[in-house]
């Protein structure tokens, strides 16, 4: 299963995609948050990519619970997500952004590249962890079997 994430901010969206297996995601590319609004440039993405799923980061509070920035989010995705025929789920990613920036500061990226890229970034890192939790719940029957 391909799956494309999208790190949805004010300015900008961040997207990644896993390979074919759902194995490993990688950062593509960040979007101004205005492509958003014509379905196009998302639509592009997914068929590039051949997605099965899109997969968006949903930035709850450090409590867990769903404050004005995830409200603002699951709003974006009912505007654009009924044009699209393709399934929708959302990932945590709480302090996603932050462990990108920390990443790539560690890899010696300047702050100039860390700008372009951070969104990214972000959201290959909480697709990761969403691959990973899924391969470990898929492991988790097949030896329960």
């Amino acid at each position: 299963m391909r799956v494309l994430a999208l790190d949805i901010g004010e300015r900008r969206v961040g997207v990644a995609a896993s390979d074919a297996s759902g194995r490993v995601a990688t950062p593509v590319k960040v979007l101004d948050a205005k492509a958003l609004s014509d379905g196009v440039t998302l639509r592009h993405l997914i068929d590039d990519y051949e997605a099965d799923l899109l997969l968006v980061g949903l930035p709850l509070s450090l409590d867990g619970t769903e404050g004005p920035q995830a409200r603002h989010v699951r709003g974006q995705v009912a505007r654009f997500a009924p044009e699209l025929n393709i399934p929708v789920d959302f990932a945590d990613e709480r302090l996603s952004s932050q462990q990108a920036a920390r990443a790539m500061q560690e890899a010696g990226m300047s702050e100039r590249d860390r700008r372009g890229r951070l969104d990214a970034v972000a959201a290959s890192l909480f697709l990761q962890a969403w691959l990973d939790a899924r391969r470990e719940e898929d492991d988790g029957g097949a030896t329960q079997a």
